[in-house]
């Protein structure tokens, strides 16, 4: 019996000590897991965001919504300085205090006490003398010098020029775009639908995300520099075809006078439709003329914007910062005028609301 009893014990200790150390293992890899769920996602918090997006009975100008207290995304970089007097590159204006709201994050655009918009005060200028008229946006500019600078020395002043808003020398290339007669527009990094893999930044819109979430990241953005006439999209595929995501975007914007440029990347884009629900100006593009990046097929889709333009009396394209797009605009541009077409910024084309 004793020996039995031995035998017993022999057999369970094994078991036990088994048992002890795969739960030991399983404690040690939700700890690790926890840590990393931490490392990647962060600390879960309150949204500290109090914002009334709605316009007041009977008011024609609302007043601009309330910046946030405090940005649920702090900026990496020094914040742009107040803004208390008038600046102008040149002819062309660049901020004006009484179209800015200074936070402590920087300057965000707002309408000013006499309804005056930013989308009207930072236009670009408009040529006469064409019937037919094309607007073009060359985006991703401010990130790499060397092509910024190719295309501000390329590129017409026609030409509509956007701007990312991750460089911290961003507002100088701006200023140096207002200088030369450009509009700029603003992109505002949103999420497409291969997101993680294709990553447009820190402060990314996103799909099904928290709406205070997404607006803070969307006053970050129009915080980093000013004498921007509108926004546009940097990618966004996912964010563009989810109405209730963009909807509430657009009508913040809406409230601080700006427009908006579907640049045409999200094939399945809600944006025109919302859009003329929340009553922002907006236009949107087709295809960018540059999705293959080949000076043939750059030409042939420069060509289709003239035959759409003598169809409709305008058209709208778009492109990004390749030398190979910068190039083609700029040799197609020089013989515009002599084919009856003009050059115009965005702002001169863009669909007011019904």
């Amino acid at each position: 019996m004793v020996a039995a009893a031995n035998t017993a014990d022999e057999v369970r200790t094994p078991k036990a000590r088994a048992a002890l150390a795969f739960a030991s293992s399983f404690t040690v890899c939700l700890l690790a897991a926890g840590a990393l769920s931490i490392t990647l996602f962060g600390r879960p918090h309150p949204a500290a965001i109090d914002l009334d997006l709605a316009a007041p009975a009977g008011e024609k100008n609302p007043a601009p919504p309330r910046a946030p207290p405090a940005f649920a995304e702090a900026s990496a970089g020094k914040p742009v300085a107040q803004i208390t007097q008038t600046i102008r590159a040149g002819a062309s204006l660049v901020a004006d205090p009484a179209l800015i709201e200074n936070t402590a994050q920087g300057p965000l655009p707002r309408i000013a006490d006499d309804g005056h918009k930013p989308m009207t005060a930072y236009a670009g200028p408009v040529a006469a003398g064409a019937r037919f008229k094309i607007a073009i946006v060359v985006s991703g500019l401010g990130i790499s010098a060397s092509a910024t600078k190719l295309a501000l020395d390329s590129l017409p002043a026609g030409v509509t020029l956007g701007f990312a808003p991750y460089a911290g020398d961003a507002g100088d290339w701006a200023r140096q775009a207002r200088g030369k007669g450009h509009e700029v527009l603003l992109e505002i990094p949103m999420e497409p639908f291969d997101f993680p893999d294709s990553d447009p930044g820190p402060h990314t819109l996103r799909a099904g995300q928290d709406e205070e979430a997404n607006i803070a990241r969307l006053t970050w953005a129009l915080s980093r520099f000013t004498g921007y006439a509108g926004v546009t999209n940097l990618l966004g595929q996912r964010f563009l075809s989810d109405s209730a995501a963009l909807s509430p975007m657009l009508t913040y914007l809406n409230r601080r006078g700006l427009y908006f440029f579907d640049n045409g990347a999200a094939s399945q884009s809600v944006a025109p439709t919302v859009g003329a629900q929340v009553g922002i100006p907006l236009v949107a593009s087709g295809p960018p003329v540059d999705n293959i990046q080949s000076a043939l097929e750059i030409d042939r889709h420069l060509s289709e914007l003239e035959t759409q333009a003598r169809a409709n009396g305008s058209a709208v394209g778009s492109a990004f910062l390749y030398p190979v797009s910068i190039s083609r605009i700029a040799a197609w541009a020089k013989g515009l005028q002599a084919r009856g077409f003009v050059l115009v910024p965005v702002s001169a084309i863009v669909t007011a609301p019904k």
